[in-house]
């Protein structure tokens, strides 16, 4: 039987206002050793911000990272899961999109988790869905 995300997810994850800058992401990864961080306007998610990003997006772009809001570099378009959605859920929209992490929201759209690919690796044991997401073409 699939776990509930919320029992595999990781709650409270850092999320920063659409204002911030790339710098003030970029201190938040390194010092919580974390690739991503989630975006908000008004408390609710807009967005997310990678490591990846960061690099792609803005710095080889020449953005200054001091300059640069969140708002101009993160991904808008999210799928998003609920604390209630099954694991098996949270699998099948990974491979789907082909994304590494997907944010868990409440019914106001408020973050109050993250779920990654090494979550549900660790929840499913032997029974992982690793190879079968990773197979999944980049969106990109």
């Amino acid at each position: 039987m699939p776990r509930r995300v919320s029992d595999v997810m990781t709650a409270a994850p850092q999320a920063l206002p659409l204002d911030a800058t790339l710098y003030e992401a970029a201190r938040i990864m390194r010092d919580e050793a974390i690739g991503n961080v989630l975006v908000t306007y008004g408390g609710r998610l807009c967005g997310m911000l990678t490591d990846r990003d960061i690099v792609v997006r803005a710095v080889a772009d020449s953005r200054a990272t001091d300059l640069t809001s969140l708002g101009d570099v993160c991904t808008a378009d999210l799928v998003t899961l609920r604390p209630d959605d099954d694991t098996d859920t949270a699998a099948r929209l990974m491979s789907e999109q082909a994304v590494r992490r997907l944010p868990v929201v409440d019914a106001m759209h408020r973050p109050v988790g993250i779920v990654s690919l090494g979550d549900l690796a660790v929840a499913e044991g032997d029974s992982a869905p690793l190879p079968e997401i990773s197979k999944a073409p980049p969106n990109n």
